[in-house]
């Protein structure tokens, strides 16, 4: 059986950072990697100090040879199940789905989260592309342009008052839902404009968005349309494990990534939807820090057991 200090599962960004510091303070890890990062769709990645519009999949390739030059082992899989060794034993076993276990004194869960999108025709296949989610991401690119904004919600509206940032010419799309007349008020007092009814489908020209079509026949140009889907966490590991998850299913952690499990921590979009690449990179060095000062507290209670002469 593999025997590690830390097994860290997923390894985006905030997973492989965490790697990275354990490793180089000389802990035994395991990075077991599924190969599903929720940035695969983007060309391009932005915002990203010294990084920025490297392609997520090179940012990752580099990841995993940094940590390797150091000492783990990055292991592409599938987590199946994570269980305590035994009530008298405080590590984890952590099962593949090939069938392989590793164990580990400690865990780190860095699975990410999903994206639910709206049921438009040609929404998943322009994702990343020219169909968005996050306008600090993207919007420098298409700045200027005439862009879109789905969604009558008041998370919808105030997306569409961040987009308007990046153009004069942002229209919000209600789709399928109401809009209160103050957030009429508000869109129209900012030049946003409102167009209702439910929409059809994206309508794409030449491998490029070209605008949105509605049910009615309407077609609206856009170059570029955004979204706020609804995020969910990938935190089936954490659920089995016991973990305290709030109201709406994100787990509940301190500001260092520990849960109320003891032994087991998180970092990037698994408990912070927010975090951006390079938020989650630093949520993984922050939990790896504190991670391993608890390693360090279980080594000299340890240390100190074995030293004391029996009676």
């Amino acid at each position: 059986m593999n025997e590690y200090d830390v097994v860290v599962i997923g390894g985006g960004a905030a997973g492989l950072s965490a790697a990275l510091v354990l490793s180089r303070a000389q802990r035994r890890v395991a990075v077991i990697d599924a190969g599903e990062p929720r940035n695969a769709p983007a060309a391009h990645m932005q915002g990203f100090l010294s990084r920025d519009g490297l392609s997520p999949a090179e940012l990752l390739r580099l990841g995993r040879q940094e940590v390797t030059g150091y000492g783990a082992d990055v292991i592409a899989g599938r987590v199946s199940g994570v269980h305590r060794t035994s009530d008298a034993d405080p590590r984890f076993e952590v099962r593949l789905a090939d069938g392989d276990t590793l164990r580990g004194r400690r865990v780190l869960v860095a699975t990410g989260l999903r994206d639910v999108l709206p049921d438009i025709p040609g929404v998943r296949e322009r994702w990343g592309r020219d169909f968005l989610h996050c306008p600090y991401c993207h919007g420098h690119e298409v700045r200027a342009q005439p862009l879109g904004v789905i969604g009558g919600t008041r998370e919808a509206v105030m997306h569409a008052h961040l987009v308007r940032q990046w153009s004069p010419d942002v229209v919000l799309f209600t789709h399928t839902d109401g809009l209160a007349e103050d957030d009429r008020e508000a869109l129209l007092a900012r030049a946003i404009g409102v167009v209702e009814g439910p929409v059809a489908r994206l309508v794409v020209e030449g491998d490029a968005l070209a605008g949105v079509e509605l049910t009615d026949g309407r077609f609206v140009p856009r170059t570029a349309v955004f979204v706020r889907p609804r995020m969910v966490p990938d935190n089936d590991v954490l659920a089995g494990l016991g973990c305290a998850l709030d109201d709406q299913g994100w787990v509940i952690a301190d500001a260092t990534g520990r849960t109320s499990v003891p032994g087991v921590w998180v970092a990037g979009n698994v408990a912070n939807p927010r975090a951006q690449v390079i938020t989650a990179a630093g949520e993984g060095s922050a939990a790896a820090i504190a991670l391993n000062a608890d390693l360090v507290d279980e080594d000299i209670a340890a240390a100190v057991g074995e030293y004391r002469p029996t009676t």
